[in-house]
């Protein structure tokens, strides 16, 4: 007699464990968190504004990075904070917006980009204009939603760098 709640309660503890295990794909079990991988599709300098009177200088970038999703199950990537840097010098913050990596696949993220230019960004912006290479670096942190993993936040890292140089768009 003494021995069937002992029983009862080995059976419920077994049920709840298979419950439990049957609430988490299978994917899942046994399977460390990797760290998503950016890189650079595209980076295009789009339009530069002067400083006037009344207004700062400004250039307009559009950005492509492809991400990558090295993990079998689905990633919702989120709370990006993002800054660029010129040959060293950060020069403005990116606003990326949130996106789903489908389990070991890739999307695009688009960024659109307005610099404030100072003196250092705009000779920066100026030699990308005029056709030259300089060199750029996103650095950054976010966020990811792993369902029953957690929200484990990455970061600070580097998401992308490389050299950008594209045809020149000014003729001086």
């Amino acid at each position: 007699m003494s021995l069937l709640p002992f029983r009862c309660l080995s059976l419920t503890t077994l049920l709840g464990l298979s419950t439990l295990s049957a609430c988490t794909p299978a994917a899942l079990v046994g399977q460390s968190v990797q760290v998503p991988t950016f890189q650079t599709q595209s980076i295009a300098l789009t339009g530069i504004g002067l400083p006037s009177s009344d207004q700062s200088g400004w250039a307009d970038l559009h950005l492509q990075l492809q991400v990558d999703n090295p993990n079998p199950f689905t990633v919702r990537l989120h709370s990006f904070d993002t800054d660029l840097y010129l040959t060293g010098q950060p020069v403005a913050a990116i606003h990326l917006p949130n996106l789903n990596l489908p389990a070991g696949g890739q999307t695009l993220q688009t960024a659109n980009v307005r610099l404030p230019l100072n003196l250092a960004a705009a000779g920066e912006v100026l030699k990308v204009a005029r056709g030259q290479a300089v060199t750029y670096r996103i650095d950054g942190t976010f966020s990811a939603d792993l369902g029953p993993l957690g929200q484990p936040h990455f970061g600070p890292l580097t998401l992308a760098q490389g050299q950008w140089k594209q045809p020149a768009i000014l003729p001086f």
